[in-house]
């Protein structure tokens, strides 16, 4: 089965201001975009568990005009914001990692 990762052109993180992360993911085909809006995985339920937070959290929110996925959540060390003292990626760039893997049926 595909995973998130071989499906999309584009899948990163960064900062969407010191206390959440923005996830893009960006696709070239649009088969391949529609497959996995219709998967039905990249959903709040099935990402906050990667994450270890609550589904609450999470938003995912499709742009089908430019065939992306935004997914926002909360940073994951803590409410002390990008670059405080226990912040391991003060730019929130490696923060992609857990959906990559992410199965697409």
């Amino acid at each position: 089965m595909p995973t998130l990762q071989t499906l999309a052109d584009v899948l990163r993180s960064k900062n969407a201001g010191p206390f959440q992360i923005t996830i893009d993911i960006m696709f070239e085909q649009e088969d391949a975009y529609r497959r996995v809006l219709a998967s039905g995985m990249l959903t709040p339920a099935n990402i906050a568990p990667l994450y270890r937070i609550e589904a609450a959290q999470v938003r995912v929110i499709p742009f089908d005009r430019v065939r992306a996925i935004k997914v926002t959540l909360p940073r994951r060390w803590g409410s002390n914001g990008s670059g405080s003292s226990f912040d391991r990626d003060v730019y929130g760039a490696q923060q992609h990692g857990p959906l990559a893997e992410l199965e697409i049926a």
